[in-house]
């Protein structure tokens, strides 16, 4: 990961951004879109984001689609309001610009799961196969695959492989089980998961619909098996999203990271969301993604001022990168 530059730091000091000694009453919300229009920026940011972000953002999505934004993009800067391997795969998509990122500590449970060397390793047990990853990875092990996906396309892009053809799915187990039930595929799967989707607890869900006779029950694939198993609904973010949304149903438990209830709020007003509890002794505590809330309105207008921290990626690593990730944007179309 990239770190500030030393004469970055030094104005930073000076300026009182390292000692969170910003005005409080500057307007950041302006102040950004003003650095925004100035530097030709522009703001990506996943659900899992604090409201005040998403509401600030050029475009919302999941992984699929803040990936076809980055691909899109006329913007100098990318500023991603998300977690490094997003950052990551922004600048693979766009080697001539600027990708910041407000922290760089802001990282991913299911991409820490998969050491680089460990994944070589394993990947020399079975010479036959195609590799599948998951995009929540490094653009390291994105170089060691043949095809990337995300939750939105995981099925589509498995089906496009022969099913004669042996593949190696990585880096969540999770997702990687419920595509193997969907397709019919034996893919190995790779041991990782997602401490967001990891933690919802089956016992109070169970509670919890008891009070809620007549709520629908939904979740992310990256969740257990023995939580997608009660699901009536499986999808990944924007498909849950849509789901609430066209659904007759007008109560919903929802098993992912809660920052997606704020765009469902948005797109279903009339619709009760409930998030899904986690194994925790605080009643009703929902699932948050520490990484993703890392990121604030402070440290995307310091991001966007100094033009730091600055994500890059070593260009062979990122060349390699980029074919698996181009083959599933087209053939996600």
């Amino acid at each position: 990961m990239s770190s500030l530059d030393k004469k970055t730091k030094k104005q930073m000091k000076k300026d009182g951004f390292l000692k969170n000694n910003i005005d409080k009453n500057l307007d950041l919300v302006s102040e950004i879109l003003k650095l925004k229009k100035e530097k030709n920026a522009v703001i990506l940011a996943h659900y899992y984001q604090v409201p005040e972000i998403q509401d600030l953002a050029d475009y919302v999505g999941d992984s699929l689609g803040l990936s076809q934004q980055a691909a899109n993009t006329d913007a100098d800067i990318i500023l991603f309001a998300g977690v490094h391997f997003m950052a990551e795969t922004a600048k693979v998509l766009n080697p001539d610009k600027k990708v910041i990122l407000p922290d760089l500590n802001a990282g991913c449970s299911l991409a820490e799961s998969i050491p680089t060397n460990e994944f070589k390793a394993f990947k020399k047990n079975y010479p036959n196969h195609k590799v599948v990853t998951y995009i929540n990875c490094t653009a390291e092990i994105k170089a060691l695959s043949d095809l990337v996906c995300t939750s939105s396309n995981a099925e589509k892009i498995v089906a496009s492989i022969p099913e004669e053809t042996p593949i190696i799915f990585a880096p969540d187990r999770n997702l990687g089980d419920y595509i193997n039930k969907k397709t019919g595929r034996d893919m190995v799967l790779w041991d990782g998961a997602c401490i967001v989707h990891e933690d919802f607890s089956k016992d109070k869900i169970e509670a919890l619909e008891k009070q809620h006779p007549n709520a629908e029950f939904i979740a992310h694939p990256e969740s257990t098996k023995q939580i997608l198993a009660k699901a009536s609904y499986i999808g990944s973010t924007s498909g849950l999203i849509n789901y609430v949304k066209t659904s007759e149903a007008k109560e919903f438990i929802i098993a992912t990271e809660a920052g997606i209830l704020h765009k469902m709020k948005k797109e279903a007003p009339d619709k009760k969301l409930i998030p899904a509890p986690i194994y925790t002794n605080v009643q009703c505590a929902c699932s948050e993604c520490p990484y993703m809330k890392l990121n604030t309105l402070q440290k995307l207008y310091t991001c966007l001022k100094f033009e730091q921290p600055e994500v890059k990626v070593n260009k062979k690593i990122a060349k390699k990168a980029l074919e698996p990730i181009e083959k599933m944007l087209e053939i996600s179309g």
